[in-house]
């Protein structure tokens, strides 16, 4: 299949956060099932990627912004992965070039490599116009990992198996939040490895969550606010906890750390709110040491 190389696509890939993650169980695979609600927000990497005639021994180049944390090749990324799993599976005779603008915080617990890679499976599905159904682009990309699906259909989602059997839930409307990174290292594998089922004293209620959701209600979603792994990431590093304290003591209605971490999440009732609580927390951290190079952000919930 040879494509024209006349197209540039720019495409943006946003972060998500978790607003309840449960594990229901460990599987025979070694994986974990889990239930958890998921919803896109404001934050975003941004995708450049040009088709081009095929170049056999530079069949996709990437580069991005900046290194990301551990250091990886660029053909360990998974952007750089996805185009190649695209190029093999529909035998696309051409090549791409790709560069990315990083804004999502790296291993934050925010899903920016999942969205990364899901952006690129959406761009050369419209590059190469291959007509694929998100259902279809979904099936590739869980090959590549557990979070792709969810970034390829976005929006409020419950999430099951290891997620990526996905189900609607009504949209949730526009919700302001203020979101920290603290500048630690988390391994989503030691926090699996670390949490012990058998002790979990609570789980989330994911149909209170979904009722909060579709009735708007952000006291009753803050009430529902929910992360099983904080048992494991939250016990190691207690800046978790000092940090959802520090959005609680500002006015967020409830706070959260998403998926295994270390970025936790307020939620706020009103913009106005969560502006001041941005501004105060901001001055803060700059000032307090253990804050030092946390990444802080002004955000909000979008539709898919």
């Amino acid at each position: 299949m040879s494509i024209i190389p006349e197209n540039t696509i720019k495409i943006k890939a946003p972060a998500k956060i978790n607003l309840t993650l449960d594990v229901t169980g460990k599987r025979d695979d070694g994986y974990h099932n889990l239930e958890m609600v998921m919803q896109t927000i404001s934050i975003y990497d941004e995708l450049e990627i040009s088709v081009l005639p095929e170049n056999k021994e530079a069949p996709v180049t990437f580069a991005m912004d900046k290194e990301l944390p551990d250091k990886i090749p660029p053909q360990k990324n998974l952007v750089y992965k996805a185009a190649m799993l695209m190029k093999e599976k529909y035998n696309i005779q051409n090549s791409f070039n790709i560069f990315l603008k990083k804004n999502i915080p790296a291993a934050a617990g925010l899903a920016g490599g999942s969205s990364d890679c899901a952006a690129a499976l959406n761009a050369v599905n419209r590059l190469c116009h291959l007509n694929l159904t998100d259902e279809e682009l979904c099936q590739a990309g869980v090959t590549l990992g557990a979070d792709v699906p969810y970034c390829i259909k976005k929006g409020t989602m419950l999430s099951k198996g290891i997620g990526d059997i996905l189900s609607p839930l009504p949209d949730l409307a526009k919700t302001w939040l203020v979101l920290v990174k603290p500048c630690i290292s988390v391994s989503t594998a030691y926090v699996y490895k670390n949490l012990k089922l058998e002790k979990l004293t609570y789980h989330p209620d994911t149909a209170k969550m979904a009722d909060a959701i579709k009735n708007n209600n952000i006291k009753d979603m803050a009430s529902c606010l929910s992360n099983v792994l904080e048992t494991v990431t939250a016990k190691k590093y207690p800046v978790i906890n000092e940090t959802k304290k520090l959005l609680t003591d500002n006015g967020a209605a409830g706070s959260l750390m998403s998926g295994s971490g270390p970025s936790v999440f307020g939620i706020f009732e009103n913009e106005v709110l969560a502006r001041e609580a941005y501004q105060t927390i901001k001055e803060y951290i700059k000032k307090d040491g253990s804050y030092s190079k946390s990444y802080i952000m002004l955000c909000h919930t979008v539709q898919s």
